[in-house]
């Protein structure tokens, strides 16, 4: 990669984890098709998501502060999910109240440098894929929480067109 390509933690989420791996080892090819060079935290776990919903928002917390620690080096963290890229987003900065000063600066920086995977490579590294698909027809569903909390509608469309 060259010098100057965005270093980016892939984020890789407990579903891709869990049950399709083959949705991480994808999103690393994309980004690397778009020059950016990948690393993926081998202590990453979860984004607190299940916590927050349910009302937990001390276990939300704890996560939450893993997952800082575990991307503060990078300049981008992406996640091939609009549901997890949303918590770290839009719920992140609620949990903010209560926390100190730094923490908060931290979990700031964090939600600021986050993006869903169509989103970073449409609107930030603006890749086009270099080669046209096969495939005449694709079904696509849009992502609820990437419409909801990211207002993610056209980038996946636009990755899809190309």
């Amino acid at each position: 990669m060259p010098e100057n390509s965005p270093r980016v933690g892939l984020f890789v989420t407990c579903l891709v984890d869990m049950f399709r791996p083959s949705v991480g080892f994808a999103a690393v090819k994309l980004l690397e098709d778009a020059g950016c060079t990948v690393e993926v935290p081998e202590a990453q776990t979860c984004c607190g998501q299940p916590a927050y919903n349910s009302g937990d928002r001390a276990t939300a917390l704890t996560l939450a502060r893993k997952v800082i620690d575990e991307f503060e080096g990078y300049e981008y963290v992406v996640l091939p999910s609009g549901s997890c890229a949303g918590m770290i987003r839009a719920h992140y900065p609620e949990m903010l109240k209560d926390i100190p000063e730094q923490e908060r600066a931290a979990l700031t920086a964090l939600s600021a440098k986050t993006h869903e995977l169509t989103d970073f490579l449409v609107n930030v590294v603006r890749f086009t894929p270099d080669k046209k698909s096969s495939i005449k027809t694709i079904t696509y569903h849009d992502s609820c929480s990437g419409l909801r909390e990211l207002g993610i509608r056209n980038e996946p469309r636009k990755l899809l067109a190309t």
